[in-house]
């Protein structure tokens, strides 16, 4: 059993390795939220690049190591929202929805819907809603995972929910 411990303050070589080996475990999760805010492959790399690279550099600010993958998933959102401010110029013509990665059990034209349908919302409206959709996440853990009340996730998430609602039946009612 490897004991090395990638939450130790002094990186060795051994402690890069079981950081790495833990990232790996939610390295999906993080692809599926950043993919959410950046909606291209090559971008959505990019963030995952960029939270294993400040996660293992801010890993000795983790005081709690059973919070790890939320810590991951705050660092994904704020990396992922840092490039899509960067990149708020350039606003591609047509979504490249072909490069969306599912489970192979997804059904895909669902997951192009969703996809189209959270284009509607906020990025605090996208997050609120990934967070507890996607990652299963209760009122509660969201509004510690980003540091807002309880009342405004909640607000947040019916507002983002009826804007949701809204667009998908003047979607349908126009088919």
């Amino acid at each position: 059993m490897n004991n090395h411990n990638p939450f130790n303050k002094k990186s060795s070589k051994r402690d890069e390795q079981s950081f790495l080996k833990l990232f790996q475990q939610y390295q999906e999760d993080i692809y599926r939220i950043a993919f959410t805010y950046v909606k291209n492959q090559n971008d959505t790399l990019d963030v995952v690049q960029e939270v294993a690279y400040r996660s293992f550099k801010k890993i000795d600010t983790l005081k709690n190591p059973e919070y790890f993958k939320t810590w991951l998933i705050k660092i994904t959102i704020n990396c992922a929202i840092e490039l899509v401010r960067k990149n708020k110029k350039v606003i591609p013509l047509k979504p490249e929805y072909e490069e969306f990665i599912g489970s192979e059990d997804e059904d895909v034209s669902l997951s192009i819907t969703l996809q189209e349908l959270l284009e509607q919302l906020s990025e605090d409206e996208k997050g609120i809603i990934i967070l507890k959709f996607y990652q299963d996440y209760s009122f509660k853990e969201i509004a510690d995972l980003l540091n807002i009340p309880l009342g405004t996730v909640k607000s947040v998430f019916y507002r983002a929910l009826h804007k949701l609602r809204k667009k998908f039946k003047e979607d349908h009612v126009y088919e």
